[in-house]
């Protein structure tokens, strides 16, 4: 019979072993840059040799990751939202802390707006440009009466059924709320709900270990549907998106991170990039939650009470590429295209509405919503909308890099200013994200000074 030192030792060595094999797996963000090179040579090869069979491979399986990723989408707004609202018992100063943190949303979107009405007037996107749209505008035209009345479900199954996030967030605010004030009676639920995002979260990491494969298939479906015939018309626009985009990554996110954050800009992006690049290739904010949410707390440091609730609010709701660059600089292409003149009011307008109706685009993939809110509030022609679809999913993947930038700058930000921000992590070299740190197994345990919690 085994004495107990021999099986310490035992389990030490099958414990090292797990970490030796960890350590030669290839890391996850190695695996998405594979999946996208190998995804752009195989949508250039089935483009350039009409090779439909392969063209239709890539289709099918990138609409297939999707769809995986939208079928999670209900469970994951519902109970993170609840789990966040839930959370903030658990700190002393949660008004203040939610009052910087929509504060910063706002701030930060209103710079990203003016970032893309400044470049749309510097360049004339829409100058000269002559487009008849092969796709047709949206049926619903979302007006602010429309965007208004449709936070509140007619049916609680509907809201769920249709994935209408932003009514299933509304949904969730009230029973995170009224769970937070019933206190002790609500726990059991409160246990429940931890449960059930527990278990939401490790399906979803299920499906985004196959993320270099659907990386491969959306990446490649681009380049074999639209190659540059689509961009080549609207060449000054899709390049206006990207340096948009790129500006607010890369100089506004890191100038507000040196100057209120007090943090390395640099070991910012050096953490953070799986869960860029993971945006970018999926096109989903909400789908890359649970991985912003863990690198945020095991890897940049901000407290997990504070996280918990920042990161699924900015993940509905903070959409600094899809609802402040993108419609800004898109209301000046079709204002320019159709010959509408904009005046200092409209330009006024363009930022209210980005800064304000952003929650309208609500996480999910796309910015058809609060593209039609801006240009029904200009009184714009809503035809526009069906020139920009074609090279809408092209567009669609900065927009959704920059939105998750920002859902993980803002709470560096505030946490630093609240001194809730635990500087030997962030400053730390970066943490594996595999599956038993990212998104399955136990929660990382809590840092000194910090209340454990159930896995959110």
């Amino acid at each position: 019979m085994s004495s107990a030192p021999e099986s310490a030792a035992v389990d030490a060595a099958a414990e090292e072993s797990k970490k030796s094999k960890r350590r030669k797996r290839v890391p996850f963000a190695a695996q998405l840059l594979i999946g996208l090179v190998l995804g752009l040579v195989l949508g250039f090869v089935a483009r350039e040799w009409s090779v439909a069979w392969l063209g239709t491979t890539l289709e099918t399986v990138g609409t297939l990751f999707v769809q995986l990723l939208f079928l999670i989408v209900p469970f994951l707004v519902f109970t993170a939202i609840v789990a966040s609202i839930a959370n903030l018992r658990n700190l002393a100063n949660a008004g203040r802390l939610v009052a910087k943190t929509l504060g910063w949303f706002a701030v930060t979107s209103l710079i990203a707006v003016v970032i893309g009405i400044a470049i749309g007037l510097a360049t004339n996107p829409g100058s000269g440009v002559e487009l008849s749209s092969s796709a047709a505008a949206p049926e619903t035209q979302g007006s602010w009466t429309d965007f208004l009345t449709g936070i509140v479900p007619v049916n609680v199954v509907d809201a769920f059924v249709n994935v209408n996030v932003l009514q299933i967030v509304f949904l969730a605010i009230v029973v995170g709320a009224a769970a937070a004030k019933l206190g002790d009676k609500a726990e059991p639920f409160l246990r429940f709900n931890a449960s059930a995002l527990a278990l939401v979260q490790k399906t979803l990491w299920w499906v985004i270990r196959l993320a270099p494969i659907g990386t491969a298939a959306l990446i490649g479906k681009s380049v074999f549907s639209y190659g540059w015939d689509l961009l080549e018309p609207m060449a000054v626009f899709s390049v206006d998106i990207y340096a948009g985009a790129l500006i607010v990554m890369l100089v506004v996110y890191p100038v507000l991170l040196r100057v209120f954050g007090k943090v390395s800009p640099v070991q910012f992006f050096r953490k953070s990039w799986p869960a860029i690049q993971f945006a970018f290739v999926s096109r989903s904010s909400v789908g890359t939650l649970p991985l912003a949410q863990r690198i945020v707390t095991d890897r940049l440091g901000v407290d997990r009470n504070y996280a918990s609730f920042a990161s699924p609010f900015g993940a509905t709701t903070k959409m600094d590429g899809c609802a402040a660059i993108y419609p800004a600089i898109a209301a000046i292409f079709v204002a320019q295209v159709y010959g509408v003149d904009l005046g200092v009011q409209d330009y006024l307008l363009i930022a209210f509405v980005s800064v304000i109706g952003s929650a309208a685009t609500a996480g999910l993939t796309g910015a058809t919503v609060m593209l039609t809110l801006t240009l029904s509030t200009l009184g714009l022609p809503l035809e526009g909308v069906g020139l920009l679809l074609a090279i809408d999913p092209i567009m669609d993947m900065i927009r959704t890099a920059t939105n998750v930038t920002g859902q993980m700058v803002v709470p560096v930000i505030v946490a630093r200013s609240e001194r809730i921000l635990d500087r030997e992590v962030y400053d730390a070299a970066p943490v594996p994200l595999d599956e038993e740190s990212a998104f399955g197994g136990d929660s990382a345990p809590a840092r000194k000074g910090e209340p454990a919690l159930q896995p959110a």
